[in-house]
Formats: structure tokens, C-alpha cells, sequence
């Protein structure tokens, strides 16, 4: 299906890369795996309420991918300076399928099936718009709409923001009055904003910062079931789990009373699970964060994922709550402080020295706790709400370049949900399922008896 674009196509430019594209570059093997190749996508999924006109929904489609610079922009990867040049906006492919006919009551589990098919799909980084979706319809008033964004285009905040706009764009076309969405600026001026700020005065401040704490600093690793040099074939399965609800809530108060983030709880049990698989103490934990620190660009789609290396001692602590209170201390100070990883790394040369070993491997952290935009809401014709809480592990989902990465999302009623996605050619699935089971230990009795011994 394909309908005209109603926005006039700017001129052909080049424009430099961002430093999250940059830091994506260097796990380019040129292997057809990685940040470039056609499987490092994010893929997320909404239930759609309401008589739907497909039409008018693909022409929405098309209006907000045009809008978007970062949807329409080709990379070059060669030896020299890379750049991405800005290409004409072109229409956003739109599947339409006929999900199975299935009762109110497994219409959840139907549509998380169809997300998990989207994920474990290929889709090509030469095609643009960098912006694909795909319609699954149980009737004429009940549909799944699934957005699929390469990621070296879009995060996970962009794809709350291209949902509400092709609601809104929808809504519009449809003669509803809606309020217009506000202007986004291009991705790549956050890129321009990004070089030109490297040389600010808090940006040398910053880099001081972490040339002093990560001085003979290593990023963690662990050891892995699989030696890289083993040479097996790799696909990147999700395990995906549920924190209980009385858990998720033990945790959260727990974070409240002790003015700390939901995060900073998750990530200090973290810090005890990884001890407990390494024997260090001095740990250096990978965690990936937003990376939206700048007002300006809120509104704008494009990759501001950041990988931020948050370094914790944790020599001596006896309790739970010692432990919360040294990675409380970390974050502040790092998100004060924080600066594009490229150029944290510039300033700690060997930080990545054990990652590279070969049977070592990174396991990264992040956590979403942002609010979704449509959660029920209804706009025009159709009430939109995320696809949230998907409970069914899957062998292949979407790549992940290298190592694992856990994921929380703080749902918000309140539940926690984690999946655990990881190079299969690295880790086997009874490794990860060990791990999350004594993660889920370890934060039920930290959060219960925070200041008894540790076991």
C-alpha cells in the first residue's frame, strides 16, 4: 500500500553522525550482525480500539516519517569520516494482516505473539523510511498496530513520540479538532549541538570528572558459556519474566523511603548479583540511560540512547541498604555529569579492556519507567494503549550487538517486568533464567530485611 507524501522533499544533505551513531560503529564487524545490520531494530505495539480507515491511517504514517530527519537518513560507514546524508521522504511500508479470530479474553496473548514474529523479522537499513508498520486486525474495532524503527534511527522515547503524532496526524485527517503536536527539531542539529559542546567548559568539567573515577577502572564482564573464538552461529533470544506484584510494590516503597530511584534499587541488586558471579567488588556496571538531558530536542525522534559506565565500591558492605546507598551516591554523581560514552572512554583507555576477552562478555542494564503518551487515551476515533507486560520468552528476537542486555519496565500500575535478551553464541538460556532467579532473590530479601547481613 502506498499513498502520496503531502510534504514538499527538502534538498539531499550530508550531516556528521551523532556520537550514539558513532559508539555504534564500533561494534560494526561488517558481518551483516551488529548496530547496522538489518536486525537491530525496536519494535513496539498498540492496541488500537475503534472503526479504523487504513488509508487514512498509512497517508498518517507517511506525514509523520516525512517530518522526521533521522527516518530518512542514509549512513555511511566507509573508512573515512562517516555522515548521514538526509534523503527525500519516500511512503512507510504498512502490512495489514487477519489475526486469528480469538475470544476477548486471548486477544493479548494473540497480540504478542504477532510482536514477537515482528521482532524475530529482518528489515533492510537501505530502505527508507527507517519507519515501517504493521496492522494486525482482530475485527473491524479491535487492532494491534506494531511500529518497527532500525536503531541507529529511533529509541525507545521516539517511539512514544511517533505514535501519538500518527494518531494525532490521523485524527486530523479525519476532521477531528485535535491540538497540533509541538515542533520537533531534526535529529541533526542534536548531532551539530553535540560536536559544537564537546569543547564547553562543563564538558571538560565533566571529562575530569570521569578520567578521576575511572582511573584504573574495567568495565565488568562475565565469564560466558561460549568462547567467542568457538565461532557458533548466533540469534538473540529474549527471556522474558514477571516480578511479583507484592515484590514490584516492596521495591518501589522501598526506593521511596530511602530517596532513591526505582533504578537505583534494581541496579544496587545488581550490583550483588554480579559480585556474587565475579568476586569483584569494584564494580563497573554498564547501564544504558535516555540520554535526553537537552529540553530543546524532547520532541525530536533519533537515537539519544547513551551508555553510561556507573562505577560502585562496594568493599565492606554488610546490608542491602549499605549497598543501595553507594549506588545511590554513583548515579547522582554520574547523571550530573553525564557525557556521550565516546568521550567518557577517551578519558579511561582500558575501560573496555575485559570485554574484549574471549569468553568475557558485557551485561548491560536499563530501565524504562517513562510515561507511555497513550495509555487508554482516546483521540479522534481511536483509543490507543501499549502492548506492556508481554510474558511469553521467544528464541530470536531483535539483535543485540554484543553480551546480554536486562531490561526492566516499571509498568504504571506498578509492576515491574524484565526480559533478558543475549547473544545466543555466548550464553545459554539456563544461565540466564539462573541469573534472573537469583536477581529476584536477592532484591526480595534486600528490600524485606535491608539492613541483616547479606548472604
Amino acid at each position: 500500500m502506498t499513498t502520496s507524501l503531502s510534504t514538499s522533499a527538502p534538498p539531499t544533505t550530508h550531516h556528521p553522525l551523532s556520537f550514539t551513531q558513532q559508539f555504534l560503529r564500533l561494534f560494526d564487524q561488517g558481518d551483516g550482525q551488529g548496530p547496522f545490520s538489518a536486525r537491530y531494530n525496536i519494535v513496539v505495539g498498540w492496541r488500537v480500539r475503534g472503526r479504523l480507515d487504513v488509508e487514512t491511517l498509512h497517508q498518517a504514517i507517511n506525514e509523520v516519517a516525512a517530518k522526521h530527519d533521522s527516518l530518512n537518513a542514509t549512513i555511511t560507514r566507509g573508512d573515512g569520516v562517516a555522515h548521514q546524508t538526509i534523503q527525500p521522504p519516500s511512503p512507510a511500508r504498512l502490512l495489514v494482516v487477519d489475526l486469528p479470530k480469538a475470544a476477548q479474553e486471548y486477544r493479548g496473548r494473540k497480540a504478542e505473539e504477532l510482536l514477537t514474529e515482528i521482532e524475530s523479522g529482518s528489515y533492510s537499513l537501505q530502505e527508507l523510511p527507517h519507519l515501517r508498520a504493521v496492522l494486525g486486525r482482530f475485527d473491524d474495532e479491535d487492532a494491534v498496530l506494531a511500529l518497527i524503527v532500525h536503531h541507529t534511527a529511533g529509541d525507545g522515547w521516539s517511539m512514544q513520540l511517533l505514535i501519538r503524532d500518527i494518531v494525532t496526524c490521523y485524527a486530523r485527517r479525519r476532521g477531528h479538532d485535535v491540538p497540533e503536536q509541538p515542533v520537533a527539531r531534526p535529529y541533526h542539529e542534536y548531532a551539530a549541538w553535540q560536536q559544537e559542546n564537546a569543547g564547553s567548559a562543563g564538558a571538560v568539567a565533566a571529562r575530569g570528572y570521569w578520567r578521576k573515577k575511572l582511573r584504573g577502572a574495567r568495565m565488568l564482564a562475565v565469564k560466558t558459556d561460549h568462547a567467542r573464538s568457538e565461532g557458533l552461529g548466533k540469534v538473540c533470544p529474549v527471556y522474558r519474566f514477571t516480578l511479583t506484584k507484592e515484590l514490584s510494590e516492596e521495591a518501589l516503597a522501598f526506593a521511596k523511603r530511602n530517596r532513591s530511584s526505582p533504578f537505583m534499587v534494581l541496579l544496587a541488586a545488581y550490583n550483588v548479583l554480579l559480585n556474587r558471579l565475579t568476586g569483584a567488588t569494584d564494580l563497573v556496571i554498564p547501564a544504558i540511560t535516555s540520554g535526553r538531558g537537552q529540553p530543546e530536542f524532547q520532541e525530536t525522534v533519533g537515537p539519544f540512547f547513551n551508555f553510561l559506565p556507573l562505577r560502585t565500591d562496594i568493599t565492606g558492605c554488610e546490608s542491602f541498604r549499605q549497598v543501595v546507598d553507594r549506588t545511590r551516591s554513583t548515579c547522582v554523581e554520574a547523571y550530573a555529569r553525564e557525557i556521550p560514552f565516546l568521550q567518557i572512554a577517551a578519558e579511561s583507555p582500558e575501560l573496555m579492556a575485559e570485554a574484549a576477552l574471549d569468553d568475557r562478555a558485557l551485561c548491560a542494564l536499563q530501565v524504562w519507567q517513562f510515561a507511555t503518551v497513550m495509555e487508554g487515551e482516546r483521540i479522534g476515533d481511536l483509543a490507543v494503549e501499549e502492548v506492556r507486560g508481554r510474558l511469553f520468552s521467544q528464541p530470536n528476537g531483535t539483535d543485540i550487538p554484543d553480551g546480554a542486555l536486562l531490561t526492566f519496565d516499571i509498568d504504571p500500575s506498578g509492576e515491574i517486568y524484565g526480559n533478558f535478551a543475549y547473544n545466543s553464541n555466548l550464553f545459554t538460556e539456563s544461565s540466564i533464567m539462573s541469573m534472573v532467579a537469583e536477581f529476584s532473590g536477592i532484591l526480595r530479601y534486600g528490600v524485606a530485611a535491608p539492613d541483616s547481613p547479606m548472604e
